[in-house]
Formats: structure tokens, C-alpha cells, sequence
């Protein structure tokens, strides 16, 4: 009998990749990848263990899909990903549903864990967190036929004091530009046209490989592949921001002009006790050069309140940051107090009802920053790649260059006849807060 198997992914998009990979390798050892839970005689829970919520929806997903031995098919539920690299005693001390383990460095040993899980034993395989990316490495994407992520390098060297990634994913592992190119390549011939490159610190690409910023070489290589129409970078560090990438996304005409630059703060006090690169002041001339070298660009950044001793004028200043710089897009966490991360040990712990009603207070400020933004691109006409189609309003839905997959807001597409997955050129006429509307323009 072929073993049922179902991949639950949890978390960002970089999990999804693991997922995909697992996927790939299950596939190719002829089991039959199924997408309803009640049929899987094997689950594999891909966890997140980024914050707080992420860990209880990885433990309460775990415990769901361990029910599925009484009520449903189930022989075997395996562990993967983030939660298990971070807490595999606790996990395997405390939850006897699950059957097997494999950590973040470990996904390519996926069929070894389950063949073991099925025989009644209880596999675990927690090594070194890294994951060696290759483009031989079998992959079922799940994203729709024209997008796809691609991991350009894994962990991370910056040692926030906030952050976890390093305990769970360890240290900066670029892949080689070869991989990189190759894969895209691969994903290309199968119809993608929209690659998001994706890494815990895309802009620090190629240090520790070739001694050098590779990102700029790397953004323009992917970009010549043929079939690829957009190249839109994720997670960009601020402190290694360079005047040549800089230089790359305002010239090169298929990386998309968007940058996803997470700040976390604007107060120089907390930056520091963070230790995040840099100060206010350089943050404000970076995003001043990147708006006079790319006006057209949309910056998103994501800030977390309630850090350690954030006082209320820290607060107050942070809202007038956020007021003064007008990002396109912003997202805000409330800090989160994570085992075994020196933020942890700090004084002056920020009540959470105090750290929500902060979060909530930026996005407040937020949703009238991107109203305004929005309303700038009315009158534009822009590339808008189409992704689906709502016959009861009879609009396509697409996404701009300035929009990520999942993250971003939408564009209303009417007054034509599309086709999904391709590139429609659009004028915009209308602004909703985080959405466009426009008309195909013949």
C-alpha cells in the first residue's frame, strides 16, 4: 500500500520552500502527496518558532493533527522545522503524538525519518541548523504557476538580541550563484515570471562565499533568465544597503522597485540595546537616497513596540518617525520575550496590553499613510500581473510590482479580457487604503 503523505506548512515563506523540498523528495520516493488531512496516513508539521503565537499555532497543530489517528488514517505524525530545531526535549518529553523528528539542517532525510516512523520506531535528527541548498534538490512548488520563492542564503550573523533565527537556523550560509541561477532557470521553463529571492539577510548575499556584496551581481544575473519578468528581493538588512544595490534596482527594469526592509525602531536607544545597525539619522539619509534614486519605489519596513524599556516618548517619537518617513507599507509586532535571546534578560519588560495598544496605534497611523500613498498612483499606468478573476463583480485581481504575494495589497482590474498569470498594463483610478483599481488600458 503507498503511504498517504500531507506537508502542513506554518510560518513565513522560507518554511514554504522546506515544505516544498520535503514535498519534492516524498514524491520522488512514490509516495502520494495528498492535500486532505483525513486521508494522510503520514503528516509531516513544517513549525514556526519565531515568536510566542507562532509556537502555540505549532503546538495546537500538532495536537490537531494528532487526532487524526483516532478519528481518521493517521499512522505516523513527524515534526519538522524551526520548533523542533529550538525545543526537540521539550517536544519529545512532553508530546508523545508526535512520532518522529527532523530539524531546520536536516529536511533532505525526510524519507529516512518517515520509512523509520513506520516501523514503530521514534526517529530523531537534529544536527547542525544550516540547510545546504542545492538545485538538484527535488521541489513541488505550491505557490500559483507564475511565482515562486527562491532561499538565496540561510541563518543569519546579526545577532539582534531580539531574535531567535540564529538558535534555530544558525549561522549566514550564502548559496552559490550558480545554485541560485540554475533553480530560477528550472522554475522559469516551468512558467514562473515572478521570482521573490528570499533570505534572513538578503543584502549580506555573498560574504561569506566570495568575500564580497554579491547581491547587486546576483539580482542581475537572475534577471537574465529567460521567462523571468519580475525580481523582487526580500528581508534587506539596512546596515549593508550599498549604493550599488541601490544603483541595480533603479536601473535594472525587471527587479521589481520595491524594498522590504525591516527597521524595527527609530529610537537610537533601543536600536542599540537591539543592536541594529546604524541610528536614526542613517535611516533617514538611506531612505532619502533610495527615494532620490528610485522615486517610484515602495519601501515597506516592520517596526516591534514594546521593546524592553521603550518609554512613552519613545513611543510618541516613534509614531512621528513613522508619520515623518511615510513608508508604502509597514508592519508592526509587539515585542515578544523569546528563551535564550539577551532581550529576554532586560529590565523593563513592557506590559503586553501596553505593547498591543501600541501596535495597534502605528497601524492606526499606517492605514492613513497608505491611503495617501496609494492615492499617488492614480493616474499611473502600470504593469499589473493578473492572479485571479471575480466573476460575481466580473474585476481580474492582480498584483503590481509595488504589492508582494500574500503581503501587500491587490489591484482591481475591469474593462478587458484577461488571462491569468500574465502581465496586463493598467491605469489606476482609484486608491483604497491598501488596494488600487484601474482600467486595462487597450
Amino acid at each position: 500500500m503507498t503511504e498517504k503523505v500531507k506537508v502542513v506548512t506554518l510560518g513565513c515563506e522560507k518554511n514554504m520552500v522546506d515544505s516544498e523540498i520535503m514535498a519534492g523528495l516524498i514524491h520522488g520516493r512514490g509516495f502520494q502527496l495528498v492535500d486532505n488531512k483525513e486521508d494522510a496516513t503520514v503528516i509531516i508539521v513544517n513549525t514556526c518558532g519565531f515568536i510566542d503565537a507562532a509556537k502555540e499555532e505549532s503546538v495546537n497543530t500538532i495536537l490537531d493533527m494528532a487526532e487524526l489517528k483516532e478519528t481518521a488514517n493517521l499512522k505516523a505524525l513527524i515534526v519538522s522545522g524551526c520548533l523542533t530545531q529550538r525545543y526537540k526535549k521539550q517536544l519529545l518529553d512532553e508530546m508523545p503524538e508526535i512520532d518522529g523528528i527532523v530539524g531546520t539542517g536536516d529536511f533532505d532525510k525526510i524519507n529516512d525519518i518517515v520509512d523509520e516512523a513506520l516501523r514503530g520506531k521514534r526517529p530523531v535528527l537534529v544536527g547542525n541548523p544550516v540547510f545546504n541548498y542545492d538545485a538538484d534538490l527535488p521541489r513541488l512548488v505550491t505557490t500559483p504557476r507564475y511565482t515562486a520563492y527562491v532561499k538565496i542564503a540561510e541563518g543569519c550573523d546579526n545577532a539582534c538580541t531580539f531574535c531567535s533565527i540564529p538558535i534555530m537556523r544558525g549561522s549566514f550560509k550564502s548559496r552559490s550563484m550558480e545554485s541560485i541561477v540554475a533553480e530560477v532557470a528550472n522554475l522559469a521553463s516551468q512558467g514562473v515570471k515572478e521570482i521573490s529571492l528570499i533570505a534572513q539577510d538578503s543584502t549580506n548575499y555573498g560574504t561569506d562565499l566570495y568575500d564580497s556584496f554579491m547581491l547587486p551581481t546576483l539580482l542581475n544575473k537572475v534577471s537574465e533568465v529567460e521567462g523571468i519578468e519580475w525580481v523582487r528581493l526580500h528581508y534587506a538588512y539596512p546596515g549593508f544597503f550599498s549604493d550599488e544595490l541601490i544603483e541595480v534596482m533603479a536601473t535594472n527594469p525587471k527587479v521589481c522597485k520595491y524594498i522590504d526592509m525591516p527597521l524595527q525602531h527609530s529610537e537610537d536607544s533601543i536600536l542599540k540595546r537591539m543592536r541594529r545597525p546604524g541610528r536614526q539619522k542613517d535611516t533617514r539619509e538611506l531612505v532619502r537616497k533610495i527615494r532620490e534614486s528610485i522615486p517610484d519605489v515602495a519601501l515597506r519596513t516592520s517596526l516591534i513596540v514594546g521593546f524592553p524599556g521603550e518609554t512613552e516618548e519613545d513611543f510618541e517619537n516613534l509614531k512621528q518617525f513613522v508619520r515623518d518617513v511615510q513608508f508604502d507599507r509597514l508592519g508592526v509586532f509587539a515585542y515578544s520575550k523569546e528563551d535564550d535571546t539577551p532581550a529576554a534578560r532586560l529590565p523593563n519588560q513592557v506590559p503586553d496590553d501596553v505593547k498591543e495598544y501600541r501596535a495597534n496605534a502605528i497601524m492606526e497611523i499606517q492605514r492613513e499613510i497608505s491611503n495617501i500613498r496609494g492615492g499617488r498612483r492614480i493616474g499611473q499606468e502600470i504593469d499589473v500581473l493578473i492572479e485571479r478573476y471575480d466573476g460575481r463583480s466580473d474585476v481580474y485581481i492582480g498584483r503590481s510590482q509595488f504589492d508582494a504575494p500574500e503581503i501587500d495589497g491587490e489591484v482591481f482590474v475591469s474593462n478587458g479580457k484577461l488571462t491569468i498569470g500574465e502581465l496586463a498594463k493598467v491605469r489606476i483610478t482609484h486608491s483604497y487604503e491598501f488596494d488600487l483599481s484601474g482600467e486595462v488600458i487597450a
